[in-house]
C-alpha cells in the first residue's frame, strides 16, 4: 500500500480537529486518523491533584516515540492499538482503540511538527492558524463544555502553560509547514485544495 501521511498542526482553538473531522467525513474510511492527544504519558500511581498540575503544553508531556513507533506499523500496512486518554481524569486509561491502515493517515497535534522524528515522517505538513483571542475563546468552551473543566481553570492553564508553550514550541513549528491555513475548517479554498490532494493520491493506479 502506497500510504502518505499528512500533519495537521496549529495552536490549541485553531481548527485543526474541525479540518481533519470534514476530511475524515468526505473520505470515510478511505482516510485513517491518528490523535497526538492519545498519546499524552501514562501517570500511574500519581494523585488526581498532582496530575491537574502538570504541564500538558510542553513536548516532554507526550510518549511521541510511541506515535512514531504506531505510525511506521501503519505505513508498513499493519495495525496498532492506540491509547485512550482520559481528559476529565488527565490521564491514561486501560483502555486501546483499534486503528487500522490505509492509503492516507491524517495525524492531528499542536506539537506534531516540534519533533524531529515524528515531522520527517510527515509527506505533506499544514499548519492551521487562528486569531490568538478566537483561539482562547474556543478553548474555554470546548473545556467546558466537553471536558468538564471549570472556566476558571481554563484561564489558568491557558496563562501559565498554554500560551507561554505555545509562544516557546508550536508558533516556531509554523515554518515547517508546507501550507499554512487561516481559519482551519472554514477555508473552504484551503479545504477544497487539500481535498484534491488526497484524491489524486487515492486515484493513482
Amino acid at each position: 500500500m502506497n500510504t502518505i501521511l499528512i500533519g495537521i498542526a496549529g495552536g490549541t482553538g485553531s481548527g485543526k480537529t474541525t479540518l481533519t473531522r470534514q476530511l475524515k467525513e468526505h473520505f470515510g474510511p478511505r482516510v485513517t486518523v491518528i490523535g497526538h492527544d492519545s498519546y499524552y504519558r501514562a501517570q500511574p500511581g500519581t494523585t488526581y491533584e498532582y496530575r491537574v498540575a502538570q504541564n500538558y503544553d510542553h513536548p516532554d508531556a507526550f510518549e511521541t516515540d510511541l506515535l512514531v513507533q504506531h505510525l511506521q506499523e501503519l505505513k508498513a500496512g499493519r495495525p496498532v492499538e492506540c491509547p485512550v486518554y482520559s481528559f476529565s481524569d488527565y490521564d491514561r486509561t486501560d483502555e486501546t482503540v483499534t486503528v487500522s491502515p490505509s492509503a492516507v493517515i491524517i495525524v492531528e497535534g499542536v506539537l506534531i511538527f516540534q519533533d524531529p522524528a515524528l515531522r520527517d515522517m510527515l509527506d505533506i505538513r499544514i499548519f492551521v492558524e487562528t486569531d490568538a483571542d478566537v483561539r482562547i475563546l474556543r478553548r474555554a468552551l470546548r473545556d467546558v463544555e466537553e471536558r468538564g473543566r471549570t472556566l476558571e481553570s481554563v484561564v489558568q492553564q491557558y496563562l501559565t502553560t498554554v500560551k507561554p508553550m505555545h509562544e516557546q514550541f508550536v508558533e516556531p513549528t509554523r515554518k515547517h509547514a508546507d501550507l499554512v491555513v487561516l481559519e482551519g475548517g472554514h477555508n473552504r479554498v484551503a479545504l477544497d485544495m487539500i481535498v484534491q490532494r488526497i484524491e489524486n493520491h487515492l486515484n493513482q493506479p
